[in-house]
């Protein structure tokens, strides 16, 4: 069950509250991974010292165990309160550690994706360097120096527009 902000203020001194407060939507974004990870230590002692607290009492109260030091300090008296409180300041610092973690992974997962996209791409278009004229003996043609002949584009048809003129002749002189 979630605590509202205003009840955790009630519950907890300044200090701890300083601690918390970091840990509520808002401000656990603004946080580096480094500072989330220097939180998680101080937040998982507070959460311990609140739960020795909450299960001595429950014990006293059973009557399973002697009373503990002169007395318990003025916060125990609501400690299963306070280590809920605890308890979920950490889940939502572990739920952004995760969070951030996937995100670093994720981001990783797709450069090494188009990485290897693109050196993909680039196997499939090798160029080869032309073979070209070489100077040293062995099977290779060389070049003609014959002139090439260049074909004058009203001449190309030539050969089939005869024939075709022949047959046209032809069956003109029949009828």
């Amino acid at each position: 069950m979630s605590v509202p902000c205003k009840s955790e203020r009630s519950l907890l001194s300044h200090e701890e509250y300083e601690a918390i407060r970091h840990t509520h939507h808002p401000a656990i974004y603004g946080l580096e991974v480094a500072e989330l990870e220097a939180m998680r230590p101080r937040l998982r002692k507070m959460h311990d010292k609140e739960r020795t607290f909450h299960r001595q009492r429950r014990r006293e109260r059973r009557g399973k165990a002697e009373t503990r030091g002169a007395s318990f300090p003025g916060t125990a008296e609501h400690a299963s309160e306070r280590k809920q409180v605890f308890a979920a300041a950490l889940k939502r610092l572990n739920k952004e550690l995760k969070r951030l973690r996937d995100l670093t992974a994720r981001t990783a997962h797709i450069e090494a994706a188009r990485k290897a996209l693109a050196l993909h791409r680039a196997a499939n278009f090798t160029t080869y360097p032309p073979a070209g004229a070489t100077a040293s003996e062995g099977m290779m043609p060389k070049a003609s120096t014959r002139r090439r002949r260049i074909i004058a584009g009203a001449k190309i048809g030539r050969v089939s527009q005869s024939t075709k003129v022949a047959q046209a002749v032809r069956d003109a002189r029949g009828a």
